[in-house]
């Protein structure tokens, strides 16, 4: 049929070849558009035609020049910044967090308010975080439509449903399939054309950590996510856009300590802050009045790592080696099971932490794990710090519209998964 090759329509490789130049520009930019020719294998007169189309969209914009040889300076092209905006969502299990970006997913505003809700109430979860889009959306001004999509990730499992949309079962959090997208599309606070993106935390984290942080050039590794629950997301060359792994629910020790999920002896149950706390004071420990979970994990590193030369808290010092061991045992079913070449640690819990409690963790993958992934596979902290996971949301819309060839559409739930995801598998990591 005409138009048409191999199945592909002209409008199809058009949105293909203006995809492959803004993920370029993105990446590895800025370049000349000599440059972007073998970096996206397409031919001059394509890069001409693409870039034509997306300086008068505004979508790309010159960024200096650079020396050529023997010629004219050639003309740096990049991504314009401030072409749309990003909103990522983190809900945690102690607050929820919205920021706002720009295109190149530097911080216009945010929004911070702590989960008192019991239960993680989910009306309250949607409220707090129709609140805080509104709230970074009025600091930073500027239109509602300027917003290219926006990206949340959730504790537990997200599926998608043809007509409710992305449907979160947070067992931890009391979420019995969850409507969420649908709870929060209710309001009409956003135009329909903006559209939401919905996925499991540790997985949001690891997308950050391997677009920008510590896992930047690695086609393999294992992000985990430790706050007060524990999650861990995976990176294959069968899944470049990343899974979530129920990692936090493996069985460490048969009958052992009840887990959040109702299970027992999940890792979880031992490794995640909140049960890491509650250890503490079971054998003895005095966690300061008042102070919320961060707080009092920093207590307790303190008692057990003092500075000086004040003695170490042996309650405490014996709990975290009993955790380093778990831990240690739960990354070696990692490594035995994905053979990575990186595992990231990141997560508030994981962050305060730090590298001298993973010393102690790594210490005990030799028992737990088979010698030669172990031998091949460095283990070290992300770089992102506490906003990884909103930086990573906010990775999910941004994928989606440069599948998209940087158009908007008005997304269907069915559509928004593959799309972003399709984006994602396009990313080489440099």
């Amino acid at each position: 049929m005409a138009g048409q090759r191999n199945g592909r329509t002209v409008h199809d490789l058009r949105r293909e070849n203006r995809a492959a130049v803004l993920r370029r520009l993105y990446f590895d930019g800025p370049m000349s558009r000599f440059t972007l020719g073998p970096a996206t294998g397409l031919s001059s007169g394509s890069i001409s035609n693409v870039v034509a189309e997306l300086v008068a969209e505004g979508l790309v914009e010159e960024a200096g020049s650079v020396e050529s040889d023997g010629g004219r300076p050639r003309t740096l092209l990049r991504v314009a910044p401030d072409r749309g905006r990003l909103i990522g969502v983190d809900v945690g299990e102690t607050r929820v967090r919205v920021e706002l970006f720009d295109l190149s997913l530097s911080e216009l505003a945010r929004s911070e308010r702590p989960l008192t809700l019991k239960g993680h109430d989910v009306e309250g979860v949607a409220g707090l975080i129709r609140d805080g889009i509104t709230e970074v959306i009025g600091v930073a001004g500027g239109s509602d439509d300027a917003v290219i999509g926006v990206g949340i990730g959730v504790p537990g499992i997200v599926a998608r449903d043809p007509e409710l949309g992305a449907v979160v079962h947070g067992q931890t959090i009391g979420w019995d399939a969850v409507p969420l997208e649908s709870l929060l599309r209710e309001t009409g606070q956003l135009p329909d054309s903006v559209p939401y993106f919905i996925d499991n935390g540790a997985k949001t984290l690891g997308q950050a950590e391997m677009w920008f942080g510590a896992g930047r050039g690695t086609r393999n590794a294992v992000v985990v996510l430790f706050g007060s629950g524990v999650g861990a997301c995976v990176v294959t060359e069968d899944a470049k856009q990343g899974r979530a792994v129920e990692w936090g629910h493996l069985t460490v020790r048969v009958r052992g300590r009840r887990c959040r999920c109702g299970a027992l002896g999940c890792l979880e149950a031992y490794a995640g802050a909140e049960a890491l706390l509650e250890r503490w004071q079971e054998a003895g420990g005095r966690p300061p009045r008042g102070a919320d979970e961060e707080g009092t994990l920093t207590a307790m590193l303190g008692a057990a790592y003092p500075d000086g030369d004040r003695a170490a808290d042996p309650t405490a010092l014996a709990v975290l080696e009993e955790t380093a061991e778990y831990l240690g045992a739960g990354l070696s079913d990692l490594i035995n099971l994905f053979q990575p070449e990186r595992i990231l640690v990141g997560g508030w819990a994981g962050l305060q932490l730090g590298q001298r409690f993973l010393t102690a963790v790594e210490r005990h993958i030799p028992t737990y794990a088979l010698a030669y992934p172990a031998d091949r596979v460095t283990i070290g902290l992300g770089r992102l710090g506490p906003d990884a996971v909103t930086v990573g949301a906010a990775t999910l819309p941004l994928a989606d519209f440069f599948a998209r060839g940087g158009r908007r559409a008005a997304p269907t739930p069915e559509a928004a998964a593959p799309a972003w995801q399709t984006a994602l598998e396009g990313r080489t990591p440099k």
